[in-house]
């Protein structure tokens, strides 16, 4: 059986770690919408948070809290969401997205129908995004 985030890495690679990798979503229009959309994709296949070892379930966390920090630091999101789904992609993956009062969904989530077409203005290119995350968690 084939799964996409085995088979492929899921968006921009952002950061690579032993244990996971965080992606910039940069293809469709999740993408174009939501242009702060990150994923921490768990590298080992596993579809569930709790098939994870206690030290791996914490170092997930701490990476996802990190992501967090510097999408509200950088961009001064509205609301940050956190999803973990793996409903189509049985993977796990954490989607952390910064999202803002007037993007095309808000304050409704990205999958519901769009109330608008707008795209946030950001107040630091995503690259400076890319490489803050990259930092904070490679030390």
């Amino acid at each position: 059986m084939s799964c996409a985030l085995c088979d492929g890495d899921g968006g921009l690679v952002v950061a690579r770690t032993p244990q996971f990798r965080v992606v910039r979503v940069v293809e469709g229009e999740e993408a174009q919408r939501f242009p702060a959309f990150y994923r921490l994709i768990w590298n080992a296949h596993v579809a569930e948070f709790s098939d994870l070892c206690v030290t791996d379930r914490h170092a997930c966390m701490d990476a996802v809290t990190e992501i967090e920090r510097a999408l509200r630091s950088l961009l001064a999101p509205t609301k940050v969401n956190l999803a973990s789904l793996g409903n189509v992609v049985p993977h796990l993956h954490w989607h952390v997205i910064a999202r803002f009062e007037g993007d095309s969904h808000f304050p409704a989530p990205i999958w519901a129908p769009a109330q608008r077409e707008a795209v946030p203005a950001l107040a630091r290119p995503l690259e400076t995004v890319d490489a803050a995350i990259a930092q904070v968690l490679s030390g």
